[in-house]
């Protein structure tokens, strides 16, 4: 006769740690401490997750091995997430910049097929925010751990044309430019000319 395990509280967690993250490890730093009879190693890890459909964080961990900073590198980060929104699930709204210490990335909205066009810690984060088309520059400090809290910081910045309208009281419609009057402008003002 089995017996069921009993569930104490554990619920929370289990729901947490369903496989729906998925993590990249974007840099791992071998660190030294000397001390009297040698030297001491330690691991610092530098993790970022994401569900790949609009939710994105980062992590660091420390420990004595590389397993166990990785572990907490990713703990960290799942704690952190921020959620972002995606044009048709695959892009940038608009283009912005993000901005963190010597930092200084710019990301730009890319057309259907154009793919992550972004180097390294950039990348990984695209990857895991589930953004299948951008274009990427990373323009100040290359510390992975600075071009990603950049790339974030840009990321918070990003409004959808829905919340922008919502926020000024008015429909989406009014807020987005009117594709069919752009290319009619420009004629008339040819034939005048």
């Amino acid at each position: 006769m089995a017996r069921e395990p009993q569930n104490r509280g554990g619920g929370r967690r289990d729901r947490d740690e369903a496989p729906e993250f998925a993590d990249r490890l974007v840099a791992i730093n071998r660190v030294s401490k000397t001390v009297k009879g040698g030297k001491r190693f330690g691991f610092a890890a530098l993790v970022v997750v994401g569900d790949q459909k609009g939710r994105v964080g980062f992590g660091k961990g420390k420990a004595k091995e590389v397993p166990e900073a990785i572990r907490k590198a990713t703990e960290q980060a799942k704690r952190g997430m921020i959620r972002v929104q995606l044009r048709e699930g695959r892009t940038l709204h608009h283009d912005m910049e993000g901005r963190h210490g010597a930092g200084r990335v710019v990301m730009r909205t890319a057309s259907q097929g154009t793919g992550i066009i972004a180097g390294g810690p950039m990348r990984a984060v695209f990857e895991m925010l589930g953004v299948q088309d951008v274009v990427a520059k990373s323009l100040g400090s290359q510390n992975p751990y600075n071009m990603i809290r950049a790339t974030l910081d840009g990321l918070r910045k990003e409004q959808s044309p829905r919340s922008v309208a919502q926020r000024r009281g008015k429909k989406v419609a009014d807020i987005l430019p009117k594709r069919d009057e752009t290319p009619q402008g420009s004629s008339q003002v040819a034939e005048e000319a």
